[in-house]
């Protein structure tokens, strides 16, 4: 029998605490290993406690969980994927988020089938991103990201895989690539999972906000 992926929650309200365990627990595949109310907390917890994935709250006292984000993925190797719970929806705590590491960016109104499904996801190791996010990111990216010259990191790539991450860097899902490049959608999984590798992306999300900046999608 598979392990159930273990969860550590971060989040200094109680009561959004207690609701999240209370769903997470409820599932068969994962777990509640432990709990924290800053991100200083958390990254005391993770020191003795090995965790999958870490569900964490932005604004916290002590230290905030971008700060506890990019902290954490810096001291663990291999790290917990991280996703950001929060009641703020606002470009700059996501694309705050992405860069620091974390894999997920959720609203804490999100309905519970929408949280269990995104700690799935990243911890295959896709990216997500709450859907009244999504586009906004992808126009953040592209309208604040100045013209530069396209850089010699994808020069790695093949031109297929530049053609999917283009697609990708559009917002398509593996699904719409496949019916776009006429490709099967597993062929189009190896080709996101080989372009991560090869640019050293932990998810499509961080392929995105790359895309745009390192030249390879140009702003409008």
């Amino acid at each position: 029998m598979t392990e159930p992926l273990r969860i550590v929650l971060v989040d200094d309200q109680q009561l959004v605490s207690a609701g999240v365990r209370m769903i997470v627990d409820s599932q068969d595949d994962m777990t509640v290993v432990g709990t924290a109310n800053t991100g200083l907390e958390a990254i005391a917890i993770l020191g003795e406690t090995s965790a999958d994935v870490v569900l964490m709250d932005i604004r916290m006292p002590d230290m905030d969980g971008i700060e506890a984000t990019r902290q954490i993925l810096a001291l663990h190797d291999p790290a917990p994927k991280i996703i950001i719970l929060t009641t703020f929806d606002l470009d700059e705590y996501l694309l705050a988020a992405i860069r620091a590491g974390a894999s997920g960016f959720l609203l804490k109104n999100a309905p519970p089938p929408d949280l269990l499904a995104a700690i799935r996801t990243v911890h295959s190791g896709d990216g997500v991103i709450a859907p009244s996010s999504t586009r906004r990111l992808i126009e953040h990216v592209a309208t604040r990201t100045p013209m530069v010259e396209t850089s010699d990191q994808f020069d790695c790539l093949t031109d297929r895989e530049r053609e999917v991450l283009l697609l990708v860097a559009k917002g398509m899902s593996n699904f719409e690539i496949s019916k776009a490049l006429f490709l099967g959608e597993a062929t189009v999984k190896t080709h996101v999972s080989k372009i991560l590798e090869k640019l050293g992306l932990r998810d499509r999300v961080q392929a995105v906000v790359e895309a745009y900046e390192g030249g390879l999608v140009r702003p409008g």
